[in-house]
């Protein structure tokens, strides 16, 4: 991975191997960017996806494999009260399954790229945006800060 900070944003390149959310974290850390929004594309060999099932309160996860094109990457870091970093990410990813082509999206866990994946984070100017806990989901949301 390799990235650069060009005015108030940064470029990331990702290379074979490079796990994208977890490499978007550290950048995040070394950086001390406390929230950020981000968005990209690539080729990716493995995606872990879930979907929320309001039924049972549970995720559903589903881990694709092969040549993955990563057409849609858009997703949020924001940092609860004791620091912690959390990203909230959906991805749109194109296949070959059976010979036809497949689409698989959702909230995107991990995945590990490829050959490339090109991704622009772009921090919150001005201020932060925190993380408040949702009892009914497990997760979190956007909280803003005075």
């Amino acid at each position: 991975m390799e990235y650069r900070k060009i005015g108030d944003n940064y470029y990331v390149r990702m290379d074979r191997g490079d796990e994208i959310i977890g490499s978007l974290l550290d950048i995040c850390r070394r950086e001390s960017i406390a929230s950020a929004v981000f968005s990209g594309i690539g080729g990716c060999q493995e995606a872990m996806l879930q979907v929320f099932i309001p039924e049972s309160g549970s995720f559903e996860t589903e881990c694709i494999r092969g040549m993955l094109e990563l057409v849609s990457l858009n997703g949020n870091v924001i940092t609860d009260d004791d620091g912690q970093l959390f990203h909230h990410t959906h991805a749109l990813f194109s296949y070959k399954k059976d010979g036809q082509h497949a689409m698989a999206a959702g909230h995107l866990k991990a995945t590990t790229v490829l050959y490339t994946a090109e991704i622009e984070l772009r921090p919150t100017i001005g201020g932060a945006i925190g993380r408040k806990a949702d009892p009914e989901t497990g997760t979190g949301f956007w909280n803003f800060r005075d």
